[in-house]
């Protein structure tokens, strides 16, 4: 625990480290977890596919759900 699921648009093997790196410290720091604990997965998907992959299956379906969602805040600070 926890268990990180990115998916995105396909970005260089060392810009997804990067990102894995900064998810792990983030969640070491504000959730609190020991670095052991953290497990970040990178899933890359072509912008052609984005929307019926991703989108459609995925994030529309549970958008009540999401804390941000395309770019905007959707709880109360």
């Amino acid at each position: 625990m926890p268990y990180i699921v990115v998916k995105a648009y396909p970005k260089e093997k060392e810009i997804q480290q990067d990102v894995a790196e900064a998810i792990t410290r983030v969640f070491t720091e504000k959730w609190g977890c020991p670095r052991s604990a953290v497990t970040v997965k990178i899933e890359s998907y072509e912008p052609e596919d984005w929307q019926k992959t991703v989108k459609e299956q995925e994030i529309d379906p549970q958008s009540d759900k999401m804390l941000i969602l395309e770019g905007k805040q959707q709880f109360e600070a």
